[in-house]
């Protein structure tokens, strides 16, 4: 399926959420023609300006930016549903690196656009991906970006190179191999239009000296910016000091890594020290709840990192970590987990949730300047909610998203002014075909990395 065409077209709804210093329109619109957002304001205004224009949306909806997903792995695409009873560490070792083993370039090229759809009807717009492999000379990563091309989403690709780990059925990266995904990715995503390239550093621990020196040296010289993990979990801190005597805050700062612009996952299992340590460098965050949760990882002190200024937005996490790529259950989970950790029913409020999924996401990517709200200027990632009982009577429409509502209720999303879901329907892929095109490829992938025979998948029994 081709990409449509731009749209010149007005998008109205009983409320519009900026996530701007506008703050909210009732009974607003929001114009967008070239590609951008022309205009933000009364629909009544709009309409007598623009009368021949063509309208989405009777007025009972709400208008919203299109969400950013902070953080995700789409290398999990064909693996959801394993290991949910197992900590990080064992869940690494017994189900995501025994499919990086066999992961090929089309199994990611197909298992992005599966869960491109998913991210579509979740009101994602943007995703920050960072594809896990143990599959040396396959270049697999590179089908993530031939499958976010074909289906019109805005992103960020990383290859989340590792080689200190003992990879079973196969072998290491090389440090020259690493490299040389990190150069091949790069240039594959030069001639995306709606695509950025950044350095993937798996894990601290999960490399070799050698490849942090390697990666960073190499990042500092080509102004990439950086996608990695910091402070998961409460083991990191004690491997980190065993093999550092620092923890991997200290040692990301120490080595040059915190140099550069990064964005971390997770940020748990944090000293004041090491929020100190973020701040200064500028390191950005994503909060992954759900994922943290399901692996009892731990749990982000958010409003702390909000009050001392750290960016950070809101992501999925892995397709076999949350386990789906649903961004408004994010936010739903994200307000509910620091109420009942802090008992405090005000710690993050739904208008403050909304803002993290949106510019609160585009800050920390560095790309505020283009995506995030709903404001003049500003490339056309707009999303159209409503037309479910969900939004029947809204009252608070920063609650409503927050606490009510489904993938049901998103019913259009523009990426770049083109309509990628209109009516609840992705215009780009072909979901019944995108899941039989899925099946045998991931049959074969846990066939072949023996999550069938260690009983961690039972797809095959069907």
């Amino acid at each position: 399926m081709s990409l449509p065409t731009r749209e010149e077209v007005l998008v109205r709804g009983a409320w519009v959420l900026t996530s701007a210093t506008v703050g909210e329109v009732r009974d607003g619109a929001v114009l967008i023609a070239d590609g951008t957002i022309a205009a933000v304001g009364s629909y009544a205004d709009l309409r007598r300006a623009h009368p021949a224009i063509t309208v989405v949306g009777d007025g009972t909806g709400v208008v919203i930016p299109g969400l950013v997903n902070a953080h995700t792995h789409l290398s999990e695409a064909l693996i959801p549903g394993m290991g949910s009873d197992l900590t990080l560490f064992e869940w690494g070792t017994r189900v995501v690196t025994p499919a990086g083993t066999v992961l090929t370039r089309e199994m990611a090229r197909e298992g992005s656009l599966l869960k491109a759809a998913e991210l579509l009807h979740s009101g994602v717009t943007c995703v920050n991906d960072m594809f896990h492999h143990y599959h040396a000379g396959s270049f697999a990563s590179l089908g993530v970006v031939e499958g976010l091309t074909e289906v019109g989403l805005r992103g960020m690709v990383a290859f989340g190179a590792e080689d200190a780990f003992e990879v079973f059925g196969g072998r290491r990266f090389t440090v020259e191999e690493a490299m040389e995904e990190h150069l091949a990715l790069e240039e594959a995503t030069a001639g995306a239009e709606l695509l950025e390239f950044r350095m993937g550093v798996g894990t601290m621990l999960g490399s070799t000296d050698m490849l942090l020196e390697a990666a960073i040296g190499t990042a500092s010289e080509r102004s990439w910016p950086v996608h990695t993990h910091l402070a998961e979990v409460r083991e990191e801190v004690v491997e980190a000091r065993s093999r550092w005597g620092r923890n991997s805050v200290e040692q990301a700062a120490a080595i040059g890594l915190l140099d550069l612009e990064v964005i971390a996952a997770h940020l748990i299992w944090l000293s004041e020290g090491d929020v100190e340590l973020l701040v200064a460098h500028r390191t950005a965050g994503a909060h992954n709840p759900i994922a943290n949760m399901i692996l009892g990882s731990g749990v982000s002190c958010v409003p702390r990192l909000r009050a001392a200024g750290l960016r950070l937005g809101l992501g999925t996490d892995g397709a076999a970590s949350n386990d789906s790529q649903n961004m408004l259950e994010v936010m739903k989970m994200a307000a509910l987990l620091q109420k009942v950790h802090r008992l405090d029913p005000a710690s993050l409020t739904a208008s403050e949730v909304l803002r993290m999924a949106t510019i609160g996401g585009a800050e920390a990517l560095g790309v505020a300047d283009r995506i995030g709200s709903l404001e003049p200027g500003k490339r056309a990632d707009v999303v159209l909610l409503g037309g479910t009982a969900e939004l029947a009577n809204i009252h608070d429409p920063y609650q409503q998203i927050a606490y009510c509502i489904s993938p049901r209720s998103v019913s259009d999303v523009w990426v770049d002014g083109r309509r990628l879901l209109a009516a609840g329907v992705p215009t780009t892929v072909d979901e019944a075909e995108q899941i039989a095109r899925c099946r045998p490829l991931a049959e074969t992938l846990v066939r072949e990395s023996g999550l069938v025979a260690e009983g961690m998948s039972r797809l095959c029994e069907m």
